[in-house]
């Protein structure tokens, strides 16, 4: 087996070091500045973007497409202005900054710099009446129909980080492994159902459970080939930590190799009409997607709490030792939970390709997330993971309200050190007596 493991990693390094001797051309590009126009989830089509250097002078446009994604190349790495011309927003979209029209960033060299408008509905914060006859809202009343919006948006994005990190905190929970690699799992469970759908022609509903059980076919055979063979060696946490930062890295790279560079969409169930719920506006798609993800997380819940594989994923969580001594199989219990968790990680990675765009890097964005999620929420705890999740998402939507969209992430990772400051072990975390 020794040299099995030798073999597995020596094929591994091979692997990445011809994809990045034959495909570093392909990923440097040259340089260009990029960006996803959306408004309550959904892309917005036909806004004209221009792109000029630090003179005023003009480099090139570009206007977002179905998917409300634009790109303009420009000619060397420096600093240039971007602006959005409002004049061809859709009706009833308005910048949520009016003074952010134009935006100055540094474009690094053989890099492709993202650039985030914010968009909303067209304030009604004018007096007078709407062309129906009925009273324009007050600006207070756009005030909270935005807190409302945001809130709803931040729940939606809250569930999609709870799956992942159930998964993410189950394996830390039951393995010790904090798993670096976890968002590439995401994004596999993505590609996977983009692959049978746009490629095979399946429909996006016989796609997308096919994807999930592929997902945890994968996450079956890492922790059979892979990480159940570290364990047996006794290799150290810290160094199968280390281990799944390479993970990660070549998994990212070989969905790039793949699959290129570009955002890609799923066939089916792309731009939707809102349905205005009170002050909420919402897609039928984004309904049935948290639909599911609170069906799919209640059912953790019970069964972690009432099967016996539960009980025997608590048990080995507690203490792997005395699990194993009471006569629970530990190794399989801990292959029960890669499997589930890289499953719904990879339902994860569909919705959350539902909700945006699909791209290589979609599970090193929301990675940092998990983690900020499984940590406030108390680590290796699956309904701490959940709770954790809910506040970060919400945070990150509501706290637009006073930050550009370009750093909201920031605040969730202000709330973590926060609470961690006071509550060193999560909120549902329990403390341990070290000495």
């Amino acid at each position: 087996m020794r040299r099995a493991v030798i073999a597995f990693t020596a094929f591994l390094g091979g692997l990445i070091f011809l994809l990045a001797s034959g495909s570093a051309t392909a990923w440097a590009e040259g340089e260009s500045v990029k960006g996803t126009l959306k408004s309550q989830g959904q892309p917005v089509n036909g806004v004209k973007i221009s792109v000029a250097d630090e003179s005023d002078k003009p480099v090139g446009d570009a206007t977002s497409n179905a998917q409300g994604t634009w790109e303009v190349s420009v000619p060397s790495a420096g600093t240039y202005k971007v602006t959005l011309d409002q004049s061809t927003l859709p009706a009833g979209l308005a910048l949520r900054f009016k003074d952010r029209a134009t935006l100055t960033v540094q474009v690094f060299e053989g890099n492709a710099r993202n650039v985030l408008f914010a968009l909303d509905a067209a304030g009604g914060q004018q007096q007078g009446n709407t062309p129906d006859g009925d009273p324009a809202p007050t600006e207070n009343e756009t005030y909270w129909a935005r807190v409302a919006q945001l809130a709803f948006e931040g729940l939606s994005l809250g569930l999609v980080i709870a799956l992942g990190a159930v998964g993410l905190s189950l394996i830390f929970g039951t393995t010790g492994l904090t798993n670096f690699a976890h968002g590439e799992l995401l994004a596999i469970g993505a590609f996977i159902a983009f692959f049978l759908n746009s490629v095979v022609g399946l429909h996006l509903l016989i796609a997308a459970p096919l994807a999930v059980v592929l997902s945890a076919a994968f996450g079956y055979g890492q922790d059979r080939f892979f990480w159940g063979q570290l364990r047996k060696r006794k290799t150290g946490l810290i160094s199968m930590m280390i281990i799944s930062i390479g993970v990660a890295l070549f998994l990212r790279y070989l969905l790039l190799f793949i699959f290129g560079g570009a955002s890609e969409a799923y066939r089916q169930y792309g731009a939707q009409e809102g349905i205005q719920i009170g002050p909420i506006s919402a897609t039928p798609k984004s309904l049935i997607i948290m639909g599911i993800e609170i069906l799919v997380l209640i059912a953790v819940g019970v069964a972690l709490l009432f099967t016996r594989l539960g009980k025997a994923t608590r048990a080995v969580a507690d203490n792997p030792a005395l699990a194993a001594s009471s006569g629970i199989n530990v190794d399989r219990v801990i292959r029960i939970v890669w499997t589930a968790g890289a499953g719904i990680a990879g339902l994860a990675g569909i919705f959350l390709g539902l909700s945006q765009t699909i791209n290589y890097q979609m599970g090193l964005q929301v990675l940092l997330l998990m983690f900020a999620g499984v940590t406030l929420g108390g680590l290796g705890t699956a309904f701490g993971a959940l709770v954790g999740s809910l506040v970060v998402g919400l945070f990150i939507q509501v706290s637009t309200l006073w930050i550009p969209p370009e750093i909201k992430n920031v605040g969730a990772l202000a709330v973590l050190i926060i609470v961690l400051l006071f509550r060193p072990q999560g909120i549902l975390g329990r403390r341990e007596r070290i000495g």
